[in-house]
């Protein structure tokens, strides 16, 4: 076997391999398999018992709180996060994925989970959905490289780890990260909270259904925050950009009415 191959490529051949019937790696010195009823049994080893599912679901989360609360600053955050390690997703993405945009910024925006370009980058919000993102911000003003404060947006995601497919997050996963989230807004301390898709708007306020609640203004640890359509959506629904336009239009007034 070539021995340059990549984690990715070599993970891929070995599920062709399951798929096509192999259950067996090749041994160094061939087997005889007809001498195989000669040799004694083994003794049955008692099964391993398995993990607690009451110990894993309870304790990951309390975990997380006490990692997301020791942080002091936003590094130091982004460290425990990424050292994080009682969350599958984590073995199967490429990059952990923290935030983009200036940390001082008046406005956050929270997104869902990283995408195969994201995950890719290792940044938020760079693949199609996030230059429609960049387009949209830039028509009231505001951008993820400006350094003004006034001007610029921060960035992040509920999630810093690429769900396989770009499956949405499950429930399990958002309450896993959500004392992450949660402290990150805390230590950010954003004028405004931009939360866009179902998935921020389930894990910061408890709703879903953004077609609903998109455009309504609500509180978020203490600060307005302003449920949108994600770019990604109106990627697929372009006729929705008309309410995300609207939506753009009451976040540049609530910055200029409160400065």
């Amino acid at each position: 076997m070539d021995s340059d191959l990549d984690f990715w490529t070599a993970k891929a051949l070995l599920d062709w391999q399951i798929e096509m019937g192999a259950d067996e790696a090749i041994r160094d010195a061939p087997l005889n398999r007809y001498a195989l009823n000669d040799t004694p049994a083994r003794p049955a080893q008692p099964a391993a018992a398995p993990p607690d599912p009451i110990t894993v679901t309870t304790d990951a989360p309390a975990i997380a709180a006490r990692a997301a609360n020791a942080a002091t600053d936003l590094p130091s955050l982004a460290a425990a996060m990424q050292a994080f390690d009682l969350c599958d997703l984590k073995r199967g993405a490429r990059n952990f994925v923290f935030a983009d945009g200036l940390p001082a910024a008046r406005v956050m925006i929270v997104g869902e989970a990283p995408g195969a370009e994201e995950d890719r980058e290792g940044l938020p919000f760079v693949g199609r959905a996030g230059q429609l993102l960049d387009r949209m911000l830039d028509a009231i003003g505001l951008s993820r490289r400006q350094a003004d404060p006034d001007l610029a947006v921060y960035i992040t995601n509920v999630l810093p780890w690429r769900p396989p497919s770009n499956r949405t997050p499950e429930r399990p996963e958002i309450e896993l990260f959500l004392p992450f989230l949660e402290r990150h807004i805390t230590l950010a301390q954003p004028d405004v909270l931009v939360l866009m898709g179902n998935t921020p708007c389930q894990a910061l306020m408890g709703r879903a259904g953004i077609t609903r609640i998109r455009g309504q203004w609500a509180e978020v640890l203490g600060r307005p925050a302003l449920p949108m359509f994600h770019p990604a959506y109106l990627l697929r629904n372009p006729t929705a950009k008309r309410e995300a336009w609207a939506d753009l239009l009451a976040l540049k007034a609530r910055l200029m009415s409160q400065p």
